[in-house]
């Protein structure tokens, strides 16, 4: 029984030895898992951080965008107002335009209206002796200057 129990208590040691390789493996193979599911917890944190900063930053990025079209849109209204603006002053001058060509061809109409029937005039006066037309307005050498068409140039047409 000896030789028995002392087979028994090699036996238990060794059981004590297994058991105590058991536990430290089990004692690693915790410390692993918890250092893993801590490394796996502080690369979900960055993980969650960066999408946060990705996020924080397309906002932004949408707050200048609406910033941006906004001032392009208050410039598209501004330059618009000046079109419009000088659209109208352009209708004026063209108005003023056909006025003042329509005035010019008057004053040549009578222009011509005078030259030639300047000497219808001027015998008139000498058969009839009533003056109707002042002899300095119808000599021929104060008209001198009434005789020539009246021309514009451009320039001119527009000051005021």
């Amino acid at each position: 029984m000896a030789s028995s129990s002392g087979s028994g208590n090699s036996s238990g040691s060794t059981q004590l030895q297994n058991s105590g390789s058991e536990e430290n493996l089990q004692l690693v193979m915790d410390q692993r898992k918890r250092k893993r599911m801590q490394s796996n917890r502080e690369s979900a944190r960055r993980s969650r951080m960066r999408k946060q900063k990705h996020l924080d930053d397309l906002m932004a990025q949408v707050t200048q965008l609406r910033k941006d079209n906004n001032q392009i849109l208050t410039s598209i209204n501004i330059t618009t107002q000046h079109y419009m603006n000088i659209e109208n002053e352009n209708s004026i001058l063209r108005a003023q335009i056909m006025e003042l060509s329509q005035r010019l061809e008057s004053l040549n109409e009578i222009l011509n209206f005078i030259n030639t029937s300047n000497g219808i005039f001027e015998s008139d006066h000498h058969q009839g002796g009533i003056n109707t037309i002042s002899d300095g307005f119808m000599n021929p050498m104060s008209t001198i200057y009434l005789n020539q068409p009246i021309m514009a140039s451009p320039a001119e047409m527009f000051q005021y």
